[in-house]
């Protein structure tokens, strides 16, 4: 029998002191019989330190706040394990996800893979807003077997290739948004021929707690940030996860509508109305999966309020946050590109 492969499961935390008992009790309740926990405390204010100190797990303290590119670095140099599994301080690991990361990487020689997990569809919180974004997220990064990136709240990755690659861009907007870090690091791997692979069984429940305000505040934040990482990367029309085609789709058919809408009040006329229907029923069946998957997940009044709510208001606030995103790439922010998809130091050798 194969011996268990020692994992270090890393989680980087600042001001997380709500969400970090539930979450070291769960990554602390893996069935896996081999594994550490590593929290790096990126200069936290509210007492998450002592928090952590409560549970058996190894804490890094740094002295002062560096973003969460800089905490995983930190937490993967630290840590012993041969693989390395980052999740964030607002997720619950399954108790199974350990053991699933372990028998996806396998054994021997191979290509140098990375893997991805995602959310499961039902969050820890129960309100429409946080089940209408853990099932609009587990659809989309589960989307395809070879994805375009693999996100850190749920990211497996051999620790030797990890320390090769140079880890997480630091000391940059990438390093220190904490929505793209972990994109960029995936598109670095692939170029350099690593193989991203998705692995629906590895996952982690989100604490989401969103209300309207707070989801709609989180979709224009994405959307900035995922913009202006896509305009400087040169790949804004990706089919990219959850920065779908699907989405983007639902935003420009947003857009067209409020146009439609201000050209029939500019003109007087109703004939720019009359093409809403048809941009609706198009919209619809672009993200017929994405409406399936809220049906399955909750309902078919769960999925209705859900799609209405994607078509309107939140498909809005991303629209605000592409264009808040694209003016700062437009001025001032080009200089990203000189980040992106090449190792930070060096070569990146992933035949050694």
């Amino acid at each position: 029998m194969t011996e268990a492969r020692p994992i270090s499961v890393v989680i980087p935390v600042r001001n997380g002191a709500d969400t970090l008992p539930r979450c070291l009790e769960a990554a602390l309740a893996s069935a896996y019989p081999r594994f550490e926990v590593v929290v790096v405390d990126d200069g936290s204010t509210d007492g998450t330190a002592e928090i952590a100190q409560r549970f058996p797990v190894k804490l890094l303290r740094l002295a002062a706040h560096g973003g969460v590119s800089r905490a995983r670095n930190a937490g993967a140099a630290a840590s012993s394990g041969e693989l390395l599994v980052f999740i964030d301080a607002d997720c619950l690991l399954e108790p199974n996800a350990l053991a699933v990361a372990d028998a996806a990487y396998g054994r021997g020689a191979g290509a140098p893979r990375v893997l991805g997990g995602t959310y499961t569809r039902s969050p820890h919180d129960g309100d429409f807003f946080s089940a209408f974004q853990s099932v609009f997220i587990h659809h989309f990064e589960t989307k395809r077997a070879a994805p375009d990136y693999v996100a850190a709240h749920a990211m497996a990755i051999d620790a030797e290739l990890f320390r090769r690659s140079g880890g997480f861009v630091e000391g940059t907007f990438i390093g220190i948004a904490a929505s793209v870090e972990d994109v960029e690091l995936s598109h670095r791997l692939r170029r350099a021929g690593c193989e991203l692979v998705m692995i629906p069984g590895l996952e982690v429940k989100h604490i989401f707690r969103f209300s309207l305000r707070r989801s709609l505040a989180n979709a224009v934040k994405k959307a900035r940030i995922w913009t202006a990482y896509s305009l400087a990367n040169r790949d804004v029309l990706a089919d990219s996860g959850t920065a779908s085609w699907e989405l983007k789709a639902n935003v420009a058919a947003a857009a067209a509508g409020a146009l439609l809408a201000a050209a029939a009040a500019a003109t007087g006329r109703l004939w720019p109305l009359l093409l809403a229907p048809a941009l609706l029923l198009a919209n619809l069946v672009v993200s017929r999966r994405l409406i399936g998957a809220w049906r399955s997940a909750r309902g078919p009044r769960f999925a209705a309020l859900a799609t209405l709510y994607w078509a309107t208001l939140y498909a809005a606030a991303v629209g605000v946050g592409a264009a808040l995103g694209t003016a700062r790439w437009l001025f001032g922010f080009r200089s990203l590109a000189r980040y992106t998809c090449t190792p930070r130091s060096g070569t990146l050798d992933l035949s050694s």
